[in-house]
């Protein structure tokens, strides 16, 4: 199918054969126009964001062919394909599916259109808020390396509208309506799993820079997203794939070398570890009423968590442990209203932190377990933390058994090399 922008609304259409047609749609406040001068660019962005936002719709049905209605380039097309596959691995997964003979894209022109001269884009910044911690570390290294910043996000949560409120900055929220029939296939008994959200809300961001007039799009994506959960027939499964390395450097790749020259797509905080990130959040004192990682709060329908932390799902389990090495007991414990490491019950939740005892990492944006054994082997030798049930169950059975550089903190507050992060800011978090 199609995609068309119009009075600031994308409509983004799909259809199974010859089932009625589904349409998502997303709103840009203010219902900018196209700017003069970006008309390809804004096409080829369009384009893409429709070939990513499938993603969604396809899984529903994981059909054995895949259709479009415009010439995809080559570039384009290899891109799309990484998405669907490695973006829907733990989906397929999941539902015992092997997408690699249904993926059948049609074939791709084997040139493009060369870019032609294009207005230039305004010397700012779009940076993605999701609410939690790990954004909230880029907004405030770039503010205080004087970076012209937006915070942007999409979808209609009031918790991440406060947080964007706290910032002080100018802020851009796009509204994402995915079509209701969606919803009622899934009621129906179809296919419906895990998809790759950061790679759709990078497609819609870049709409948004050439909207608006923004030469960066920048996320808050970590080394450590970069790690799969496991490995199926061959193939990693990473439930944060379009948070790591891979998915960033291609999507950037192509946005920087057939959408627009002056605009650049990275992560701020691809060199460091969530524990190297967690250390900078310790400082942040002005967000902790405010800011949550746990996702029961961002659904997409139903009904939201009544706190901003469950306190049981692996997102709550291992940012406690990942803050806690770097905070007051008392101020932690506030924030999630109760101990996390005091919970006798919440030993299993910590052993597949730690991939222990044959489990793997949780399906959920969470560390390594090299990061959850760091933090707490340093919360061995705190006799403020040492007596807590998980802690003295690390102590006992997990420490023991590990070589000293598998628990060691220090390694992992090292930042690791970018190629993507712009001279001036590379040591922008480093300076927070």
């Amino acid at each position: 199918m199609s995609a068309q922008y119009l009075a600031g609304e994308a409509c983004f259409w799909y259809r199974f054969d010859q089932s009625e047609p589904l349409c998502e749609r997303v709103r840009f406040p203010g219902a900018p126009t196209v700017p003069a001068g970006l008309e390809l660019a804004f096409e080829r962005s369009l384009q893409l964001a429709h070939a990513v936002i499938g993603v969604s719709y396809y899984k529903a049905g994981v059909p054995s062919a895949l259709e479009h209605d415009q010439t995809w380039s080559s570039p384009l097309r290899a891109l799309v394909a990484n998405v669907y596959l490695f973006g829907l691995a733990e989906f397929a997964h999941n539902n015992a599916l092997d997408l690699r003979p249904r993926l059948n894209f049609p074939a791709a022109c084997a040139s493009l259109i060369p870019l032609p001269e294009q207005a230039k884009l305004g010397r700012r910044a779009l940076v993605a808020l999701g609410g939690g911690k790990d954004s909230l570390v880029s907004i405030e290294a770039l503010r205080k390396a004087g970076e012209p910043l937006c915070a942007a996000w999409i979808g209609q949560s009031e918790l991440i509208a406060a947080v964007a409120q706290r910032t002080g900055l100018p802020g851009l929220n796009l509204e994402r309506h995915v079509d209701p029939q969606l919803f009622a296939y899934n009621r129906a008994g179809a296919y419906n799993g895990h998809v790759p959200v950061t790679a759709i809300n990078s497609a819609l961001l870049v709409l948004a820079a050439l909207l608006y007039g923004y030469d960066r799009v920048i996320f808050s994506n970590e080394a450590s997203a970069s790690s799969p959960n496991l490995e199926r027939d061959g193939l990693a499964v990473n439930h944060q794939w379009s948070k790591g390395e891979a998915f960033e450097a291609e999507f950037s790749r192509y946005v920087h070398t057939q959408v627009h020259r002056d605009l650049h797509y990275f992560s701020l905080l691809r060199p460091y570890s969530e524990l190297a990130i967690t250390r900078k959040f310790a400082q942040l004192t002005r967000y902790f009423e405010l800011f949550s990682s746990c996702n029961r709060n961002f659904k997409i329908l139903g009904e939201r968590a009544d706190s901003r932390w469950c306190g049981v799902c692996p997102k709550c389990l291992f940012v406690f442990a990942g803050l806690a090495p770097f905070m007051a007991k008392p101020a932690l414990t506030q924030i999630f209203g109760r101990n996390l490491l005091d919970d006798p019950e919440l030993i299993d939740g910590y052993a597949a932190l730690l991939e222990w005892d044959g489990r793997h990492k949780p399906f959920e944006c969470v560390g390594e377990a090299r990061e959850t054994r760091a933090a707490l082997a340093q919360l061995v030798t705190r006799p403020d933390w040492a007596e807590d049930a998980i802690v003295r169950y690390f102590a006992r059975a997990v420490l023991p058994a590990l070589e000293p550089q598998q628990a060691a903190l220090e390694p992992l507050l090292r930042a690791e090399p970018s190629v993507r992060i712009p001279s001036e800011l590379l040591h922008a978090v480093d300076q927070l």
